[in-house]
């Protein structure tokens, strides 16, 4: 099994349920990506470049999807995270019922775009 795989299996709840279903939103938008193992947290790359991690925060209790051109994407960006971040933003979700397919799915298309 792939090590980023075994990651978001290892969770504990919520964490594995979030991760689970953010990656079937992932693998389903865009299926020419890549799951790796990088920085010890699932990455995902695109055109063989970086293109964005999930990282389950149990301290602070939600998980991270971070995109590395986040600062690009223009759409949605009531919902980015970019504190003190030039060069990533992020969307948090700290429950399954916080995530709002559509508006991952879209964040997903605006920064495959970029690549």
């Amino acid at each position: 099994m792939n090590p980023a795989e075994q990651y978001i299996l290892n969770q504990p709840e919520p964490f594995r349920a979030i991760l689970l279903h953010l990656q079937i939103l992932v693998e389903h938008t865009l299926p020419e990506i890549e799951l790796k193992f990088k920085y010890k947290i699932p990455f995902y790359y695109l055109k063989g470049k970086p293109f964005c991690y999930f990282n389950a925060s149990h301290k602070k209790e939600f998980v991270d999807v971070g995109f590395v051109k986040g600062p690009q994407i223009k759409i949605h960006q009531e919902h980015q995270i970019t504190e003190n971040r030039k060069k990533m933003m992020s969307l948090r979700y700290t429950s399954l019922d916080a995530i709002k397919d559509n508006i991952f799915i879209d964040v997903l298309k605006a920064a495959s775009e970029l690549y």
